[in-house]
């Protein structure tokens, strides 16, 4: 069962985000409404498990889950947007492909999406506290390393499997070595660098 501090409300939807720090790939978000009983173990912050346990949970999420989405915004809305815009588009994005209209959103963080039309409230560390948020994560977070993986088959020089795009000493020597993909995100000091330099991937 559901850990007890964890909050759930059957009409309430939980939002979060992946991906924001790394230097490459899209940015992800989830949405999820959890009916008032389930069946989840070890539901907490993505972070806090292995992978093989968030694949795991992943799946059952969706199986039991009232709704769930996945929503995500491109290294190119990334570079117009900025990453903060882009992971509210993403979020946004998410709730509105919810195959129900929740009568509210938790989302995980200070700042909610602007024009929701849904009444939001940001959660500091939801993750850890609501159930809905700490499904979210999840998901956004196993979507985000499916993509990493499927760039990992395109360009396996990267070590994307290994380092997920994160700014690692392997990934930037990579970077330097290979150049700039146009999975990159343009504005991000390393690659914005290495951009300036003419370094792009042949």
């Amino acid at each position: 069962m559901n850990e007890p501090e964890l909050i759930v409300l059957p009409t309430h939807a939980g939002v979060d985000e992946a991906g924001r720090g790394p230097l490459v790939g899209s940015v992800f978000a989830a949405a999820v409404i959890l009916p008032e009983h389930f069946s989840l173990t070890d539901l907490t912050d993505s972070k806090k498990l292995s992978e093989k346990k968030r694949d795991l949970l992943a799946e059952q999420i969706k199986e039991q889950a009232t709704a769930w989405a996945i929503a995500s915004a491109s290294p190119q809305e990334i570079l117009q947007l900025n990453i903060l815009h882009a992971t509210m588009l993403a979020m946004k994005r998410a709730v509105c492909s919810l195959k129900m209209q929740p009568e509210k959103v938790w989302i995980d963080g200070n700042r909610v999406p602007k024009d929701l039309g849904i009444d939001a409230e940001a959660v500091v560390k939801g993750d850890a506290k609501i159930a809905t948020i700490s499904a979210a994560s999840i998901l956004a977070k196993t979507a985000r390393d499916a993509e990493m993986y499927a760039l990992h088959e395109r360009y396996p020089q990267y070590g994307f499997a290994k380092h997920k795009g994160y700014g690692t000493a392997v990934h930037l020597a990579a970077l330097k070595e290979f150049g700039v993909l146009p999975e990159h995100r343009a504005d991000f000091a390393p690659v914005r660098e290495l951009l300036t330099q003419g370094r792009l991937f042949e």
